[in-house]
């Protein structure tokens, strides 16, 4: 279990309201959630500016000190990721703190592959010996990015969604092999900067889309300095509803993206896939 934010916007803009002070802001969710479980086995930020990635991750809290304040402070981005950790599946080290990162590609999850122990031997046969080496923690969100990786450069054309539904069906194949009633957790977002997309699979996952500038319920403020030029547009994707924005529910068992008007696109697995969803 983990939470997760994504942030989406045809300008750059400042996030830390909804990361920081809001109510049931994500430094608040890292102490205890809506369900009252904490997600305090570390933090991590990826945001895009210029063209490139900047990550920044530490093992511990996000509500301890203030060094997940003073980051979420500095973000004036585009598009931002950002995850605390519930540790699941592997130690809550540096290593496997989200986001995960590969070949300009950042990826966070929420949920858990049950039988990781079983599953890990038959996701790793998938992957090529370089992607093996790869690997550098233990926890299954580090496999998925390295199997996502792996089926982008077999198709390097094939639309993301497409890869996305693949590998969400060879998850669940995998774990129903093991174990018929299993439910895998499966919220993954994965960005490159230019494109933003992810599933939801039995994790709650919430979205809210922005439509032109407003101060902020929080300080008074709108967060962008905007151009007159632009209309500003801006999608949100969270675990939790963070605002008192008209928040929706994505749908479970789909696979969803951010389209170029700022706007969640969701279909179903089975839709995409081609096969029925276990």
């Amino acid at each position: 279990m983990c939470r997760l934010y994504g942030f989406r916007a045809s300008e750059p803009t400042k996030v830390e309201c909804t990361l920081v002070h809001a109510q049931n802001a994500l430094m608040v969710q890292s102490e205890a959630d809506l369900s009252g479980k904490s997600h305090a086995n570390g933090w991590g930020l990826a945001t895009f500016e210029n063209g490139a990635m900047h990550i920044e991750r530490q093992a511990w809290a996000a509500y301890h000190g203030e060094h997940f304040r003073r980051a979420a402070a500095r973000i004036y981005s585009q598009q931002v990721l950002a995850h605390v950790r519930r540790a699941t599946v592997g130690k809550p080290t540096l290593a496997n703190t989200h986001p995960f990162v590969d070949g300009g590609w950042a990826l966070i999850h929420n949920g858990t592959i049950p039988h990781f122990d079983q599953v890990r031997p038959l996701l790793l046969d998938r992957l090529p010996e370089h992607r093996r080496a790869a690997v550098g923690g233990d926890t299954d969100s580090e496999h998925i990015l390295q199997l996502l990786r792996t089926l982008q450069e077999s198709q390097p054309s094939r639309p993301l969604a497409e890869v996305l539904a693949e590998l969400m069906t060879m998850v669940i194949g995998w774990t129903r092999s093991i174990d018929r009633n299993a439910r895998p957790g499966l919220n993954l977002l994965v960005t490159n900067g230019l494109e933003m997309a992810g599933t939801r699979l039995n994790r709650p996952l919430h979205f809210v889309a922005r439509r032109g500038v407003h101060d902020c319920e929080i300080c008074g403020f709108p967060h962008i300095h905007h151009s007159e030029r632009h209309r500003y547009r801006a999608l949100v994707v969270a675990s939790e509803r963070i605002s008192h924005e008209k928040w929706q529910e994505v749908p479970n068992g789909s696979v969803y993206r951010v389209n170029r008007d700022f706007r969640l696109e969701d279909r179903p697995l089975a839709e995409i896939a081609g096969t029925a969803l276990p």
